[in-house]
């Protein structure tokens, strides 16, 4: 018993795994194919499916419609003759143009009337079957065999007055063969038709996927040496055209975030040349013309400065580096305070900076970022403040409408207003008195501008008359 349970379907689990591996060797198979294929098969089965259905009703529709036709001409036909009966005016020899069978039976089920070629002597229906055919009040079909007529023939029976019927009979072949006709007409149109639609089908994903195959083709074309060509466009707005306009879009965006990459680092490269070979040198004097302590100490003291110089590039770099990897996005976005943030930061530089925050006692001055990015900004404002003013840095905190505006004021020589916006750029290098020469490497406020566009604020630069004004607006929380 154990062995023949076994072996039944399904008994112990097999055969689902082989259905199953079935499946998805088909699946696999068809995900292969081609798209214009997959699109050309699917297309073609829904029509065959529309197809056939439509066959079918047509075919039902037409053989109806013949039959219902029939049926009411046979009803004229031996409304006619039962009129005539009725008023008695019945001539002996009844006539028909259109082959209709005609029989008047009497009341003693006699036939008194008919056409010609009909029996006289046995009606087409018996008595009870005329009496079954009044009753239902439609027509029916009878076998003309058994009356000489080897034909079907559809059969209706009317009454008239003094117990007479009156049969009418047509042969229903015309009927079938219209319909057998039709059958065999769409048996034949009906696969050429589909034929036929599945190569226009063939024909129109073809050109309909022709541009995507024009954007491989140019896809293909693009390297690395070629980076500037981007993809056919299509004429047609349809949404092979949006895909294209997007993927060129995508390439632009690629394109000036690796230039940018590429002057970043050659800038950085250009940047770390100095400060390498100041110690460079340093070290070949001073090993080259070993003096006393004192000489050595000198010699430390200028790598010592030249290192601290390489660690802020470094911090820089490494800071626009994370920016660029987040995209414009928050490493965290958290509630911070300004008003204690901003006393907080500047704390470490003494009498050099002053802090004036508006309203100070009252609401606290609250923004949405990353405290310690903001206070990166801060830093290096107050820095680049530092290298360039004579008298203390002034540092404004207040809160404008829905904005909090944290102002870093110097009294140096200013920076022309042509310039104010390109100071913003990485490893900017300015022909005024204010140019890195005197310290720094050119990114402090390329990353405030970053950090704050980061926090969806706005930096800028005004005149302080003397010296220069940093403005950053932040929304408030």
């Amino acid at each position: 018993m154990a062995a023949e349970s076994s072996g039944a379907p399904g008994g112990d689990g097999r055969a689902e795994p082989g259905r199953s591996t079935g499946a998805r060797r088909t699946a696999g198979w068809w995900r292969r194919r081609s798209l214009r294929f997959r699109l050309t098969a699917v297309a073609s089965a829904v029509l065959a499916v529309a197809l056939a259905v439509s066959a079918h009703v047509m075919m039902g529709v037409l053989a109806r419609a013949l039959l219902d036709r029939t049926d009411e001409s046979l009803y004229q036909r031996a409304r006619g003759v039962v009129s005539l009966a009725d008023a008695g005016r019945l001539p002996g020899e009844l006539t028909s143009s259109d082959g209709t069978l005609i029989q008047v039976v009497d009341a003693a089920g006699r036939i008194t009337h008919a056409t010609t070629g009909t029996d006289r002597l046995v009606p087409l229906l018996d008595a009870r079957k005329r009496a079954a055919s009044l009753t239902e009040g439609r027509a029916r079909f009878l076998d003309g065999e058994p009356y000489g007529i080897p034909h079907l023939l559809r059969v209706r029976v009317l009454s008239a007055d003094r117990g007479q019927t009156v049969i009418a009979a047509r042969v229903f072949s015309e009927v079938e063969t219209s319909v057998a006709t039709a059958g065999r007409v769409l048996v034949v149109g009906t696969p050429l038709l589909l034929v036929l639609l599945a190569a226009v089908s063939w024909v129109i994903v073809g050109r309909t996927l022709r541009p995507i195959a024009a954007l491989r083709r140019g896809a293909e074309e693009i390297t690395g040496t070629a980076r500037s060509r981007r993809l056919p466009v299509p004429e047609s707005r349809d949404e092979v055209y949006s895909l294209a306009t997007t993927l060129n879009a995508m390439l632009d965006r690629l394109e000036r975030a690796d230039a940018r990459q590429r002057s970043l680092v050659s800038d950085a490269a250009h940047e770390l040349r100095s400060p390498l070979a100041s110690i460079r040198l340093q070290l070949e004097v001073a090993l080259g013309h070993p003096g006393g302590a004192d000489d050595w100490r000198e010699t430390a003291e200028g790598v010592l400065e030249d290192t601290t110089r390489l660690t802020r590039l470094a911090e820089d770099l490494l800071a626009l580096a994370r920016l660029d990897e987040r995209g414009g996005a928050l490493a965290r976005r958290e509630p911070v305070r300004l008003d204690d943030l901003v006393p907080q930061t500047v704390e470490r530089y003494g009498g050099a900076v002053t802090v004036r925050i508006a309203g100070e006692g009252g609401a606290a001055v609250t923004v949405a970022g990353d405290a310690l990015d903001l206070g990166r900004v801060l830093v290096n404002l107050v820095d680049n403040a530092l290298r360039h003013t004579v008298s203390p840095v002034l540092v404004e905190l207040r809160t404008e409408g829905a904005d909090a505006v944290l102002t870093v004021a110097d009294d140096g020589p200013g920076i022309p207003e042509a310039d104010r916006e390109r100071v913003f750029d990485r490893f900017t290098r300015l022909d005024s008195a204010r140019s890195r020469d005197e310290g720094g490497a050119g990114l402090g406020l390329a990353i405030v501008r970053e950090t704050v566009d980061a926090h969806g604020g706005a930096v800028h630069l005004e005149d302080a008359s003397p010296g220069l004004r940093a403005v950053v607006r932040l929304p408030l929380s």
